[in-house]
């Protein structure tokens, strides 16, 4: 190689070729790479981190392909080289497009390598191909990476490895995908040590700790964090309709807006419209078919429950400018890029300030051109939300942190199974290896002394029941010798959690998505409902499979799926509270709170706007109930914690029939108490001492843990979800995990997944930590108390969720109505 063919010069040269001209980040990543340094690449999206990662490899090859010379060889000639660059990907749509981005630096610099997908989605022949031999470059996810490593021969295949690129970190670390994540990268660096972890990320703030998390506590002193492009500049405007309600209520804009959306889509060439839900999603696609019928072949839909096949027409069609716009969720959040895209419209508040970044980054993506949102509120009181995150934006202050999960022995259980498929290995062995990673470095030996008795033996329960003996301790090593344990647990690889679904295909058998099946199971031969944007009709469901055929008629309903309420991100409420205390001295800037200046005046008027210092509680007479409405600003999972606390300790001084209601404002009480508590009664109420024994006494804390524990039961093995084509039923999962649930709590009081359902109750459906801050805040804060005549702007919203709840011959709408009339006149 003369010196003008330098790896650096060929690198460069190509970059040229392609009008690009690599940034110093990709320069110091590739440096990074060579000297043998882990490293966090955190970077805007769409600023050339995938080569940033992969051109390092491709470098280093360039420099010195001579250690190559003991590839595997067939008939005698030189095959590619063995498995050199892993990588992982969070979700198996960016896997395509991943591999089209790598692959073109392969083919054009015409390198000796071969490229790969694995994921859920490869086929039979393709898994049983890669099992015998891999590529020099595999993309895959985290499930089908730990299935990879769960056989004899995955020493076999990675020990040549000498890159691990981990993609979209973000996305992975504060989950349960995360630590499966660090699992395996644990047991990647027992088997080729000097493997470069790589980790790429956008809109994170505790960038640091990722670092941590990726690579591991004995590597991360060496570790480095590289700073790349910050993100583009944001050009948000809000798409209103021409007057704004004074007494707003969620969703009492809706469908309303459809005609301004139309009239913005038509503005430019592609637009991506992102809706917060599968099932807003589908309904926003219909309704603006029935708007612009001509738009028949150009507007789309795409969200997860759809067939693959579906997915990969709309993101084709989508890069090749083929479609006007298309209604999706955050299917298409991350990693898949559409240079044709010009525009963002967001559905509803993002909740966060990453996401409305992550997803306005999809527009303009050309160099020295601005990211363009358009913002919809369903809500005009989300406009305060979006006040917030531009502020955050214009202030640069940092985004939402992704908490790591601390010790999740569901998954220390999987793992252990996992590595007891491939090879032999004693307890130090294993306590060192996932020691290393910084989920489990406090890991204690009686944790894992109990992980392991429960492999063995089934526990204190279960000891009688020999399919739950899955591992064998011989010799001081542990290992799985059953053949029928190697296979269900295989299958049952991974720790992503949902309702089980049902198939949704036509009666020719092609495949239209996925449905949840508590949906599924309400609905009746003949019913029609709206799903992958055309309206169906059941015809039967069997053996896990609902038939439909097509229908000239309307829907009567849209499926509703599970996990689609967001919570308010800490940062956007901490905005909200310093937006209200700069509108309560007058001060409404930007447009955002300019267009909500009057609804925000009424609300000083009837009550109070409060300070930086204050909280604010509303009491109200409605006929012989008392009302307390509280705003917190914290977000809806926070306020249902505090909602539970606030009821139990008002129900035990003296009996009392309480309900409530719920937003990311606030929460309403409603009681039958004849007398109104004093200012220093409900302040009392809000004393952060045994919070965590009220929420207990006051939810069904019991339920809501066996809720948490299928998730758990399943991830560690104790229960099954069945068979490809054959998948267990959602009720036969619930009944089997209540089962064992109840079993322990009888026979087995101290079993630690018991105790972890209920650690990710508090934490995950509640946010505890943030609620006790909350409780801290508000105690070292002045609470004003107020006892409007009428409703204000901020408690309607929860005087309407109340009326949701009672039974009534008129519907939602004209009993909000009949009440506007009332606050009004």
């Amino acid at each position: 190689m003369t010196s003008s063919q330098t790896p650096n010069r060929i690198v460069d040269q190509w970059f040229q070729i392609h009008g690009w001209k690599p940034f110093q980040f990709q320069r110091s990543s590739w440096n990074s790479y060579q000297t043998g340094t882990d490293f966090l690449l955190h970077s805007s999206t769409g600023s050339g981190k995938t080569y940033a990662a992969w051109m390092g490899p491709i470098r280093q090859f360039l420099h010195n392909p001579q250690p190559q010379a003991n590839w595997i060889r067939r008939r005698g000639q030189p095959t590619a080289p063995p498995l050199t660059v892993l990588w992982i990907t969070p979700l198996r749509a960016l896997s395509a497009d991943t591999a089209t981005a790598l692959r073109l630096p392969i083919d054009e610099l015409q390198l000796p390598w071969t490229l790969d997908i694995r994921t859920g989605d490869s086929s039979s022949a393709a898994r049983s191909r890669q099992r015998k031999h891999l590529p020099t470059a595999l993309i895959t996810t985290p499930e089908s990476l730990t299935i990879l490593l769960s056989y004899p021969e995955s020493f076999q295949h990675f020990h040549h490895l000498k890159a691990i690129v981990v993609d979209e970190w973000h996305e992975l670390m504060g989950t349960k995908r995360g630590t499966q994540t660090e699992l395996a990268l644990a047991r990647l660096s027992r088997i080729a040590p000097a493997a470069v972890r790589m980790g790429l990320s956008a809109t994170l703030a505790n960038q640091q700790q990722a670092l941590h998390y990726l690579v591991g506590n004995r590597r991360q002193a060496e570790a480095k964090l590289i700073r790349g492009a910050k993100a583009r500049p944001i050009q948000i405007r809000s798409i209103l309709p021409p007057k704004i309600e004074s007494f707003p209520w969620a969703g009492h804009l809706g469908l309303s807006m459809v005609q301004p959306v139309v009239e913005t889509i038509q503005q430019c060439q592609t637009s991506l419209v992102f809706t917060n839900t599968r099932n807003q999603a589908e309904r926003w696609y219909q309704e603006l078919l029935k708007k612009r019928p001509d738009w028949a072949g150009r507007l789309a839909l795409h969200h997860g429950s759809l067939d693959r096949q579906t997915r990969s027409w709309v993101e084709n069609a989508m890069r090749e400018g083929k479609l006007l716009a298309t209604v999706c969720t955050s299917s298409l959040d991350l990693g898949v890029d559409f240079p044709t895209v010009e525009q963002v419209i967001q559905i509803g508040s993002p909740k966060g300030v990453a996401r409305l970044i992550q997803r306005a980054g999809k527009s303009e993506h050309r160099p020295g051109l601005s990211s363009r949102l358009g913002f919809v509120p369903t809500n005009v009181l989300e406009l305060l939300e979006l006040a917030s995150a531009r502020k955050i934006l214009r202030n640069a202050s940092r985004m939402e942190a992704r908490v790591p999960i601390q010790n999740p022995l569901d998954c220390l259980a999987q793992h252990a199974v996992t590595l007891a498929l491939a090879n032999p290995y004693s307890f130090r062995e294993f306590a060192e290896e996932v020691r290393d990673c910084a989920s489990y470095r406090d890991l204690q030996d009686e944790q894992l002394k109990w992980i392991f008795q429960y492999l063995i033996h089934g526990g204190e329960s279960l000891s009688a029941y020999p399919e739950f003996h899955k591992v064998e301790h011989r010799d001081g090593h542990f290992q799985v010798t059953n053949r029928q344990t190697a296979r269900l647990h295989r299958m049952s690889i991974g720790t992503i959690s949902s309702d089980m679904g049902i198939e949704v295909k036509y009666l020719t058998g092609k495949r239209v998505g996925v449905i949840e099946e508590r949906y599924v199971s309400r609905l009746k031969p003949g019913e029609r409902f709206q799903f992958a944007g055309r309206s169906l009709e059941l015809v039967r469901i069997r053996e896990g499979t609902a038939y439909v055929r097509r229908s000239r008629y309307q829907p009567t309903s849209v499926p509703v799926w599970a996990g689609g309420r967001m919570p308010l991100s800490s940062e956007l409420s901490a905005g909200i509270r310093g937006l209200l205390a700069e509108a309560s001295a007058g001060e409404f800037s930007g447009p955002e709170m300019k267009q909500l200046q009057t609804l925000l005046e009424l609300q000083q008027n009837r009550s109070c706007l409060p300070t930086a210092d204050q909280w604010l509680v509303e009491t109200y007479r409605d006929r012989k109930k008392w009302q307390y409405v509280f705003f917190p600003f914290d977000g809806r999972m926070v306020h249902e914690g505090l909602a539970a606390v606030v009821a139990q300790r008002m129900s035990k001084s003296r009996p009392q029939t309480i309900s409530l209601a719920v937003n990311d404002f606030g929460f309403l009480l409603e009681t039958n108490e004849p007398r109104l508590l004093s200012a220093d009664q409900l302040a009392n109420l809000f004393d952060s001492t045994g919070a965590a024994e009220a929420i207990e006494a006051s939810l069904n804390a019991t339920e809501m843990a066996k809720r948490q524990f299928r998730e758990i039961a399943r991830i560690a093995g104790l229960i099954h979800p069945g068979y490809p084509g054959q998948p267990k039923r959602a009720r036969h999962l619930q009944a089997a995990s209540n089962m064992f649930f109840e079993v322990f709590e009888t026979y087995d009081a101290q079993n630690r997944f018991l105790q972890q359902a209920r650690d990710e109750v508090l934490e995950r459906q509640l946010e505890w930590s943030r609620l006790l801050r909350t409780l801290q805040r508000l105690q070292n804060s002045t609470m004003v108390l107020r006892q409007p005549e009428k409703y204000t702007p901020l408690a309607f919203p929860l005087v309407v969720e109340r009326l949701r709840d009672r039974v009534s011959s008129e519907s939602l709408d004209e009993r909000v109505r009949k009440l506007i009339e009332r606050m009004a006149s």
